[in-house]
């Protein structure tokens, strides 16, 4: 498959969809549809087909939170995954692996203590501490999410995003909020929860090409260059 660099990124030079019908067995959501893209490098594979390969091969059960792997392979594993904002001949709900190469990733992923996550979800009251705008998600654990559906699972997740800063405590509940899938997903390590301050380097990097664009000529105006 051809490609051509454009700005940070590798796009194919034609839009061929992926025909892949081949059941993928691996014993996780993630090694699933990680085998599945490499399998289909450069080609554009949709939201159905993620799902039919993200299902338990062996109940036939479509997990819940398979959006969540996916971007973990794009944050956790560096795989440049191309969406509707990075290559715009893809229509929302369409992905492309544009490379079998993965980008440098911050070091191991930690998690809190036993003790920690205990004290974490007691003071969240076992529901989503997300908050952006005065609105505080509060979605409780076995809930059913009205928007992204299924039921809700809570997970650690780091106040400071992993990727400014990997070594968070396992022991300091302080330094651990409780997060709903969805709110996972959303955070892509966007924010700083602990400073209020925003990660620009990781909005930059997710953001499609035109708003590269877009950020480098406001940046060249505010610097005075006119180069």
């Amino acid at each position: 498959m051809e490609a051509k660099t454009t700005g940070l990124l590798m796009i194919p030079l034609e839009k061929i969809y992926s025909a892949d019908e081949t059941e993928y067995s691996q014993s996780s959501v993630r090694k699933r549809l990680e085998a599945f893209f490499l399998a289909n490098v450069g080609l554009v594979v949709t939201r159905e087909q993620l799902l039919r390969v993200a299902r338990d091969p062996r109940t036939g059960k479509e997990p819940e939170n398979w959006h969540q792997r996916l971007s973990e392979l794009r944050t956790d594993a560096g795989y440049t995954i191309l969406s509707n904002r990075d290559w715009k001949a893809l229509t929302p709900q369409e992905y492309c692996l544009a490379s079998i190469e993965q980008r440098a990733i911050a070091s191991k992923r930690i998690r809190p203590s036993k003790a920690t996550w205990k004290a974490v979800l007691e003071r969240a009251g076992h529901a989503c501490e997300w908050k952006e705008d005065g609105f505080s998600c509060q979605l409780a654990e076995g809930a059913i999410d009205p928007i992204g559906g299924g039921t809700v699972r809570l997970t650690p997740d780091h106040v400071t995003p992993h990727s400014v800063d990997p070594n968070s405590d396992p022991s300091d509940p302080n330094q651990w909020q409780a997060l709903c899938g969805r709110h996972q997903v959303m955070k892509k390590n966007f924010w700083d929860g602990a400073t209020g301050k925003v990660n620009l380097t990781a909005i930059l990097q997710a953001a499609g090409l035109e708003q590269k664009r877009e950020a480098l000529s406001f940046l060249k105006q505010f610097f005075g260059e006119t180069d």
